[in-house]
């Protein structure tokens, strides 16, 4: 298990009062807001504190060397230890990159951008053959919008969740280096800005989730101006994304959402699985293959329900793809919730392992970052007091994750209709989705699980 572990704990805090005590926060956050002008608000968002000023230079050497990390850990899957707990490998992609990274573009923003593994290969081939930055022999057509970046992360989270072996180092190394060939190649063809944006499912995901970041920077006079602006205030400033956009947003939290409700005991029994006889994943393939694509097709209905019906209680409708492209980006802090709270103990946990495995990569007894002989310690997930500060840690986190959704909600809304009592009007069903999900997020953190 090194994408996740397990519930390190049996919770035995009362449930119900935080369930009702974070619906009943995200109600009044909504209620708050409805009687006040969004206008404050939107003009708070568009506030930027200039911090300082940084040089724009260094993006392909960062590239590079992100590269040839890359490359370690991949030969290290291949070459290493089979243990996935003593191999660098899957815990560097189940816990520091989909986990530790994706928290730190929440917060610092699109550091991605400037560390993936293909920029800057991409402007070293585009340098040789003399082709410049716009020398891409094809085009991506519009119409696909961002519907490979949904296929891909589907695939994405259907092999960690789903996979009989996701963090077999290996076969993770394999499907590592065949995903990057595949993504370098398209990037040659059709170009780096477009393929990341539409097609490279991480790049699209990283981009979004960087929105929340209170941190903007922007090139401006050959430097990167950095400045400071409210949480969430780039998802406020943002076009409505087109349908294939939406359904990515929601299949990223869906997916979540799910790989904490396929271990329920609720889940197993709907399947008949004996939760405490457990089979294994192979027993379980199709029927959570079904149930992952069924999560997603019942979020992105009751999302655009929600949204519909919203819209057709303003007085002045904008239609369902015009809210819906915009309101979407109201997902972006619960996503960023329930990830935070879904992984939390799988990071404090593996990102221990992967300090003592990141410094013997191919156990031969090296110790090249002097962490090899680290001793983790699970007992930062374990016992009473460890319980205590974990649940309320992930129950702050989906609860401020949603009011913080609604408040973006709200002034998003403003800024489709125009009026206050449209605002607060349109958005009854979806407030009411969200305190929802809220429900569901808690249910999921304190039930019983297997598997």
């Amino acid at each position: 298990m090194a994408h996740a572990s397990e519930r390190g704990h049996v919770l035995l805090l009362p449930t119900h009062y935080y369930v009702a005590g974070g619906a009943l926060a995200v109600s009044l956050s909504f209620l708050v807001l409805a009687f006040l002008s969004p206008r404050p608000l939107e003009e708070m968002a568009r506030k930027r504190l200039l911090l300082l000023a940084l040089p724009s230079t260094g993006r392909t050497l960062a590239s590079l060397l992100s590269f040839a990390v890359f490359a370690c850990l991949v030969a290290a899957g291949f070459l290493g230890s089979r243990d996935p707990l003593s191999n660098p490998l899957p815990l560097a992609v189940w816990t520091l990159l989909w986990v530790g990274l994706t928290l730190a573009q929440g917060i610092f923003g699109n550091l991605w951008a400037r560390i993936n593994p293909w920029y800057g290969p991409w402007r070293v081939v585009m340098a040789l053959t003399g082709r410049g930055e716009a020398g891409e022999p094809f085009r991506l057509p519009k119409a696909w919008g961002y519907w490979p970046a949904v296929m891909l992360l589907f695939a994405f989270a259907w092999f960690e969740l789903v996979y009989l072996a996701p963090d077999d180092p290996a076969r993770l190394a394999a499907a590592c280096l065949a995903y990057w060939l595949f993504s370098f190649a398209g990037m040659l063809l059709f170009g780096y800005e477009d393929w990341a944006r539409r097609v490279e499912f991480l790049s699209t995901f990283f981009s979004m989730i960087a929105r929340l970041s209170p941190f903007e920077a922007k090139e401006e006079d050959a430097c990167r101006q950095l400045a400071l602006r409210l949480p969430g205030a780039k998802a406020v400033d943002s076009d409505p994304l087109p349908p294939s956009g939406v359904a990515f947003l929601l299949l990223a939290l869906s997916s979540v959402s799910f790989d904490g409700f396929m271990r329920t005991f609720t889940w197993l029994g709907l399947i008949g699985i004996n939760p405490l006889d457990f089979p294994g994943r192979s027993a379980v393939i199709l029927p959570n293959s079904l149930g992952l694509a069924a999560m997603f097709a019942a979020l992105v209905a009751v999302f655009l329900i929600a949204v519909a019906l919203g819209d057709r209680m303003a007085a002045r409708p904008a239609g369902l793809g015009q809210s819906a492209g915009l309101l979407v980006w109201s997902i972006v802090p619960i996503s960023m919730a329930y990830h935070f709270s879904h992984y939390l103990t799988a990071l404090l946990v593996n990102g221990q392992y992967a300090l003592a495995a990141l410094s013997d990569p191919l156990s031969k007894g090296w110790n090249l970052f002097g962490t090899a002989g680290f001793h983790v310690q699970a007992g930062v997930a374990l016992g009473a007091q460890s319980a205590w500060m974990i649940w309320n840690a992930q129950v702050a986190a989906i609860i401020g994750g949603h009011m913080l959704a609604v408040v973006i909600a709200h002034v998003i809304a403003y800024r489709i209709h125009g009026s206050q009592r449209d605002a607060a009007t349109s958005q009854i069903p979806l407030a009411a989705l969200m305190v929802g999900y809220t429900v569901f997020g808690l249910w999921l953190l304190s039930s019983p699980t297997a598997g």
